[in-house]
């Protein structure tokens, strides 16, 4: 399960919008706008490898 609260805290210290980092993963902003707000608990492993990539942490750091 993906720490939705822990994404939203990296990418607001990183002053990136859910659209930036949503171009920056190469996923949907409708996909960040789901997570951070608990609608996706579990998305793929690829798409949290995409996040952890764009927000430059380890994968390990966003799943619970």
């Amino acid at each position: 399960m993906v720490e939705s609260s822990k994404i939203k805290r990296l990418r607001e210290k990183l002053c990136l919008s859910q659209e930036k980092l949503a171009r920056l993963a190469d996923v949907s902003n409708n996909t960040i706008i789901n997570i951070e707000a608990g609608k996706q608990q579990n998305p793929t492993v690829d798409t949290i490898k995409k996040i952890a990539k764009a927000l430059n942490v380890p994968i390990e750091d966003l799943i619970k």
